[in-house]
């Protein structure tokens, strides 16, 4: 099963797919998010998100993110960046 994932920014949507597994910088440190996860909110500090499309051993695409919340909840991840490279 996929996770769906959201980047949004105030200009713009910047992606919305179905992932593996996408890795956020929290503010209490980095968390990995899969399909199912349990319910969490968290702010985002300065850093990269990796976006894992597949279970394999790939080299995971980086976005640079800077600020915000994240949220996880039954219909997936919603990363909402104050600014997103």
């Amino acid at each position: 099963m996929a996770l769906h994932f959201e980047l949004v920014t105030p200009e713009k949507l910047v992606r919305s797919e179905d992932v593996h597994m996408v890795v956020v910088p929290g503010s209490e440190g980095d968390f990995g998010v899969l399909q199912g996860h349990a319910p969490l909110m968290s702010t985002v500090r300065d850093g990269n998100i990796e976006i894992y499309r597949t279970s394999m051993n790939e080299t995971p695409e980086t976005i640079r993110v800077e600020g915000g919340f994240a949220e996880v909840n039954e219909r997936g991840l919603t990363v909402l960046a104050e600014r997103a490279e």
